[in-house]
C-alpha cells in the first residue's frame, strides 16, 4: 500500500487517478484550489485520507502547501497533476510551471515523482523565453515539466521522476470532443506511482498508456534542463536544493 499525494484531483484526471488509487487500498491525499471544491472532493473520492487547499496561482499558497504536505509526513509517490489550458499566459506559468517546480522542492522527497505533459510540449521553446516576463503558453509549460523530470531524474539518486503523456481526453479541459480514453488517460501514472514492475524504476522518463514515447530533443540537454532550474528560482525566490 502505497501513500500518494495527486495535485489538482477535485476533478478531471486527478480526481479519476484519486478514485482507482483509494479503490485499489492505497492511502490517497487530495488537492483543490479552495474550500468548496476540497469538500467536494472529499465527498466524492470516499476513503481519501483528506484534502490541502491551495490556489496554485500564488506562490506564496504553493510554499504552504509544501509546509501543509511535510507536516503530514513524506509520500510515497506525488502525481503533480494540477494544470491549466486555456487562458492567460501568467496563470499557465505559475500553475503550469512553477508549481510543480516549487513543491517538487520543497516537499519531502518521496520515491516517486510523476509529472503530468501533453504531446503538445513538441511545439514548446527550449530556449525558454517566456521566463522573461513570466508568461508561457501551454505547450512551453508541458515541455518545462519534462525538463523537470528529467533535471530531477539526473540529480537526485533513489528517486524515480517521469513525465507522462496522459493523451488528449475528454476532461473539462481536454473538451467533450477528445477523442482519447479516460481509463488509460489515467493508468499510467497510477503505474507509475505504485507497480513494482521494473519499467516503472527508471527515471528522467516520458511515458504515454505505460510505453517510453518519443520526446522534444532539446529536453536532454543538461544546459536546458540546468537553466531551467535557474530562472524557476529566479522567478519565485526558492533554489533547486543544492544548488544554492
Amino acid at each position: 500500500m502505497a501513500r500518494i499525494f495527486i495535485t489538482g484531483s477535485a476533478d478531471g484526471l486527478g480526481h479519476l487517478a484519486a478514485k482507482h488509487l483509494v479503490k485499489e487500498g492505497h492511502k490517497v491525499v487530495l488537492h483543490a484550489r479552495n474550500e468548496n471544491r476540497g469538500n467536494d472532493a472529499l465527498g466524492k473520492v470516499p476513503g481519501a485520507e483528506k484534502v490541502l487547499v491551495a490556489d496554485l496561482t500564488e506562490v506564496e499558497e504553493v510554499k504552504r502547501l509544501a509546509d501543509e504536505a511535510n507536516a503530514s509526513g513524506t509520500f510515497d509517490a506525488v502525481i503533480h497533476n494540477a494544470g491549466v489550458y486555456r487562458t492567460a499566459g501568467e496563470l499557465i506559468f505559475k500553475v503550469n510551471t512553477l508549481a510543480p517546480y516549487i513543491l517538487t522542492c520543497l516537499m519531502n522527497r518521496p520515491e516517486r515523482l510523476i509529472y503530468l505533459s501533453s504531446g503538445l510540449h513538441m511545439q514548446g521553446d527550449p530556449g525558454l523565453s517566456g521566463f522573461d516576463n513570466g508568461s508561457v503558453n501551454y505547450s512551453d509549460s508541458k515541455l518545462h515539466v519534462i525538463l523537470l523530470a528529467k533535471a530531477v531524474g539526473r540529480k537526485w539518486q533513489g528517486v524515480y521522476a517521469n513525465a507522462v503523456d496522459p493523451g488528449w481526453v475528454p476532461t473539462k479541459m481536454g473538451g467533450p470532443g477528445a477523442p482519447g480514453n479516460l481509463e488509460k488517460g489515467i493508468q499510467t501514472q497510477m503505474w507509475l506511482a505504485v507497480s513494482n514492475d521494473g519499467e516503472v524504476k527508471v527515471s528522467g522518463r516520458y511515458f504515454y498508456h505505460k510505453k517510453e514515447k518519443r520526446y522534444l530533443d532539446e529536453a536532454d540537454d543538461v544546459k536546458v534542463q540546468e537553466r531551467f532550474l535557474q530562472l524557476c528560482g529566479e522567478a519565485c525566490g526558492v533554489r533547486f536544493p543544492g544548488d544554492e
